[in-house]
């Protein structure tokens, strides 16, 4: 079963303390930001649909595509039908803005999801690698876009997404002072953070971007 809508994980409380008292930055970090939490936002369709359109564009730009694919598809936003993508031709959802290879991704997608190739229902005894490995299969989802489900969606405490510019940043900021950080090194700082590595990632996306992050 996903998280319902709007929950923040258990976990999480646990996981603050847990990083304040093994970190230095992240017992003076988390206090920072109050009652922010992580959410859940909408389901698994819905949110790797989201992802595919955000591709590489701005947040602002992602969401008026976004809003014209909701239109153009229908349904309620936080809860579209892959049916309902399979629905329209590639020429047709293009109409939303969106180029013809993220139309060919979405339609990919929805395929997926239709005939039954991503299996949500054990999604919850899986573990990490395994549900990556299931989505990476999908056209336009690289790993990142999968440790961001993970984290977004499915709410995974320990993923430590090291392909993620904004995690990178939050370390060299951080942990260096500004300096640059090899892959290597961001490793060893989140390894500190285990088992809750992605809250810690999320407060340091907070350390750069107050406002909450959502996927």
């Amino acid at each position: 079963m996903a998280p319902k809508l709007g929950v923040t994980p258990e976990y999480w409380d646990e996981a603050c303390k847990h990083l304040a008292k093994r970190d230095r930055v992240m017992k003076k970090l988390i206090p920072q930001f109050g009652e922010a939490r992580l959410q859940n936002k909408g389901d698994a369709f819905t949110t790797l649909a989201r992802s595919i359109v955000g591709q590489q564009i701005s947040v602002k730009a992602a969401q008026s595509v976004w809003d014209r694919f909701v239109g153009l598809v229908g349904g309620p936003s936080h809860k579209l039908a892959p049916g309902a993508v399979l629905g329209h031709e590639v020429a047709a959802l293009r109409e939303a803005g969106l180029s013809v290879r993220k139309a060919e991704y979405l339609r990919d997608l929805a395929d997926h999801f239709q005939a039954g190739q991503v299996h949500v229902r054990q999604w919850a005894q899986m573990d990490d690698e395994a549900i990556i490995e299931e989505l990476v299969a999908i056209r336009g989802i690289g790993r990142w876009t999968a440790e961001m489900f993970l984290i977004f969606h499915l709410m995974r405490p320990n993923v430590l997404p090291l392909d993620d510019i904004g995690l990178i940043k939050g370390i060299s900021v951080n942990y260096f002072s500004g300096e640059p950080v090899s892959r290597a090194e961001a490793r060893e700082v989140g390894e500190n953070w285990a088992p809750f590595r992605s809250v810690a990632t999320w407060y340091l996306w907070r350390s750069l971007d107050p406002l909450p992050v959502e996927y």
